[in-house]
């Protein structure tokens, strides 16, 4: 973890492969959901493997992983909150094309700045402000509004599972942008790998108990649907635990326009594994967000050394 820094070229391809495996963690999500694997089934196995996997991280580089009194109870109020985004989110997933369910997911970004300003924080700068209406237009290209406006909903095959995927992504963005907005605030000075086991052992232990006390875990129901739900635990796993391995190598390198690759890698891979596919002027709307968030995550002085 002390190496020296990685060049930047390196970094971002490694980011950017980061990216591509997130990205390939939801398709494989899709491939679960499509043959018989509950949503809360999928976030119970997913967040307790990947809470493995970071606890023996820890165990290889020493590092103590107990938390004691309030800063314990925030990280596991925290933890709840991801896990409701994680639900939202894999439901979202569930429901719509993976790329576009990425992409309703990915404004939050804005969703932060809106939260931070209205919970007391600084006033969104004046590249939020230009971001934010860019980010809604191509949201609304991307998800086709303007078509399924002009059909009155005909163009969709099925219009309430349509918006219940829109809505459970933008439900997904709120609850990412809080948990950011809460780590920044309570547990900023917490190493962010003790910080991911126990937000990963809470969302696992949330899910378990919501599994338990509802209608119990719907488990693939041949052997496709237990490959997705192998393959999305082991992506979400290794790309989790690689970002903590590649982060303190980084040095100058701005992480978070490489890690906006996702819902463009996700595109891709939607479309060769799963056959899903989006018109051109969806592609133009999902291109504007994509350069939004870059453009916004660019800011002033973010590529010195730091």
């Amino acid at each position: 973890m002390s190496a020296s820094a990685i060049p930047r070229w390196a970094g971002v391809a490694l980011l950017m492969l980061i990216a591509t495996v997130f990205a390939s963690n939801h398709v494989a999500a899709r491939l679960a959901f499509d043959h018989g694997t509950g949503v809360v089934t999928a976030v119970a196995v997913r967040s307790a493997a990947t809470a493995a996997a970071v606890a023996l991280l820890l165990v290889a580089t020493r590092t103590p992983s107990m938390l004691r009194g309030a800063t314990r109870g925030r990280a596991i109020a925290i933890g709840v909150v991801l896990a409701a985004q994680s639900v939202c989110l894999y439901a979202a997933v569930a429901r719509i094309p993976v790329a576009l369910a990425l992409l309703v997911f990915n404004s939050f970004p804005v969703v932060l700045a809106l939260l931070s300003w209205a919970s007391g924080g600084e006033r969104p700068s004046r590249r939020t402000a230009i971001a934010m209406p860019v980010i809604l237009v191509g949201l609304a290209l991307a998800l086709d509004v303007p078509g399924v406006l002009a059909s009155g909903g005909r163009s969709l095959d099925d219009p309430a599972r349509f918006a219940a995927g829109v809505g459970f992504g933008l439900a997904a963005s709120l609850c990412f942008g809080l948990a950011l907005l809460l780590t920044t605030r309570w547990l900023g000075e917490v190493d962010g790998r003790v910080r991911t086991l126990w937000f990963m052992v809470t969302v696992a232990a949330v899910a378990t108990v919501g599994g338990v006390a509802g209608d119990g875990f719907a488990w693939p129901r041949d052997a496709t649907g237990w490959t997705g739900l192998v393959l999305l635990s082991l992506l979400y796993g290794t790309a989790f635990t690689s970002l903590f391995v590649v982060l303190p190598r980084l040095g100058a390198v701005n992480s978070a326009p490489a890690m906006n690759f996702e819902p463009i890698a996700s595109m891709g891979l939607a479309w060769a594994i799963l056959g899903q596919a989006i018109g051109p002027l969806q592609a133009a709307g999902a291109a504007l967000v994509v350069g939004a968030i870059v453009w916004l995550n660019l800011r002033p002085g973010a590529r010195r050394a730091g």
